[in-house]
């Protein structure tokens, strides 16, 4: 059954219930219309949408609160916080054994952007990108240093960005629906991916593995054993397969995704924070030097699959090979963990494809490799640094919240010669987001969907967030309540809207992200 349709009111400025929609003129000379009548309007709107009655206010006197709403007042610690909603691994929540670092906040949003509330409720998959880049595709790529385009952010390059977020947010998705599957590669089948856009199809799975073991004395009966488990699903190889596509980007990219921190063995490599070199041979103190953490797990091969190191670089060479004559490019992507694996495949792919092509006949140049870097640590010493842009000739993008202690670590006073790769730096705020909590705490600032959030709203230093931001708040509701403002998670309920568990099963044993709204199924 549908709603009756009514005339659209006269404004100069599309509805922020549907920013799609077309501009109306304003009538003549009347002026801007006052606040009561735009929040009239802006709510007339909602309840179309809704297609039901207005909803009742919510009753006045307190209530008790399921674990999974909101705090009873704002600066109290909520169940959320008390009991680290969400699972084992938002046990460790930093906010959780520091809890100075919320301070009180209050909550505070307009008639206007509590409409707005119901467009960005959807759960519907991104379109990528229109504009066509083709012209400046290396530009886009980090040719130059990406010089121009992050402050104020470029639209175009937002849209990349916000792609290759989402392709980590699938690599988090695709562990946790199967994260005990790594023995199943053994034999070539790797999980199934459904990526949030369709143009790029998943080539390869990627593993990592520890050279770390958890003793038996340190297990936990209660504890799933995929948690201990040496080697796990770290992200994928992708392709972009749509020629359209092709056509509008300049060019075919070759994408590499790799998530963050996920298992027991993986936090103890992080730990592991002594400088080493990267090779054994080149042992002076002058020397390119890497956490030795990371390069465990970069290096180190499974029971039943090879080294991350050696999975990257054979699926490269194999599509290469594929398309070879075409022109290419290389998107390292990854997220806290995953970034600082990054910058080490792209590392050694720049040696390798160099190596490769020097004895080619057609004197064809390796593709240019770029890093786009979500929330990453320092990952090595100066000459790691250096080598990679000025030797190796790679684009290192990092994207930071300003509020993320995981930027700043190992920090210089404990770790000596720690400096992060150069490159361009897109720095966020999470003061600057209408519907973030100012007082959230390091958890939420590190956390990739935050980091979307505030990526699609980011116009520009100093300005103020976009109003025609449209990346649903839904994700920040099922993963990030605690650090919601109350008032958006008040008006959620208000309009039926109550987030999905992260990982729903389903009937054919597949596992249905509530956040995402892909599949990651067995084969």
């Amino acid at each position: 059954m549908s709603a009756a349709v009514t005339a659209p009111p006269c404004h100069s400025r599309p509805s922020p219930l549907n920013p799609n929609s077309r501009a109306t003129p304003s009538p003549s000379s009347h002026g801007k219309p006052n606040a009561v009548s735009t929040t009239r309007r802006h709510l007339a709107n909602l309840d179309r949408l809704l297609v039901k009655p207005p909803p009742l206010p919510l009753p006045p006197q307190p209530r008790k609160l399921p674990i999974t709403e909101v705090p009873a007042s704002d600066g109290e610690a909520t169940p959320d916080d008390r009991s680290g909603h969400g699972g084992l691994l938002n046990a460790l929540n930093l906010s959780t054994f520091l809890p100075f670092t919320r301070k009180a906040a209050v909550d505070e949003m307009s008639p206007r952007s509590l409409a707005y509330m119901q467009g960005l409720l959807t759960l519907s998959p991104r379109l990528s990108p229109k504009g066509s880049i083709a012209a400046e595709w290396r530009r886009y790529h980090g040719e130059g240093g990406w010089e121009g385009l992050l402050d104020p952010l470029d639209h175009n390059l937002r849209r990349e960005l916000l792609r290759y977020g989402d392709f980590v947010q699938a690599a988090y998705t695709a562990f946790h629906s199967m994260p005990s599957a790594a023995e199943a590669a053994s034999n070539g089948h790797h999980r199934t991916l459904v990526l949030p856009d369709r143009s790029y199809r998943p080539t390869r799975s990627l593993f990592a593995s520890s050279s770390l073991s958890i003793p038996p004395w340190a297990r936990r009966r209660s504890a799933p054993n995929w948690l201990t488990q040496r080697t796990s699903f770290v992200g994928y190889v992708a392709v972009c397969d749509s020629e359209r596509e092709v056509r509008r980007m300049g060019r075919r990219d070759i994408a590499i995704v790799l998530r963050g921190t996920a298992t027991c063995p993986e936090w103890a490599e992080n730990l592991r924070a002594i400088l080493v070199p990267l090779t054994a041979d080149d042992d002076a103190s002058s020397a390119p030097k890497v956490a030795k953490g990371f390069l465990s797990l970069y290096k180190t091969p499974g029971d039943h699959v090879p080294s991350l190191s050696a999975d990257i670089v054979d699926e490269v060479r194999r599509l290469m090979e594929v398309y070879k004559g075409e022109e290419l490019s290389i998107t390292i992507v990854g997220h806290s963990l995953g970034a600082s694996l990054a910058l080490l495949a792209a590392d050694e792919l720049s040696t390798c494809l160099a190596a490769d092509t020097d004895g080619t006949t057609d004197h064809q140049l390796p593709p240019p490799i770029a890093v786009v870097s979500f929330g990453g640590p320092k990952t090595g010493n100066r000459a790691f640094a250096e080598r990679l842009q000025r030797e190796r000739g790679v684009n290192v993008l990092r994207v930071v919240n300003a509020g993320d202690v995981v930027t700043r670590v190992p920090a210089p006073i404990a770790r000596e010669g720690y400096v992060h790769t150069g490159g361009a730096e897109l720095r966020l705020h999470n003061s600057d987001s209408p519907c973030l909590r100012p007082d959230a705490g390091p958890a939420c600032c590190h956390d990739l969907e935050a980091y979307l959030h505030l990526l699609d709203g980011f116009a520009g230093s100093g300005r103020p967030f976009r109003a025609d931001a449209s990346r649903s708040v839904a994700r920040l509701l099922t993963y990030q309540r605690p650090s919601v403002k109350r008032a958006y998670v008040e008006r959620a309920r208000m309009l039926g809207f109550e987030p999905a568990s992260p990982r729903t099963a389903t009937a054919n044993g597949a596992v249905a992200d509530g956040q995402y709204g892909y599949l990651a199924s067995p084969t």
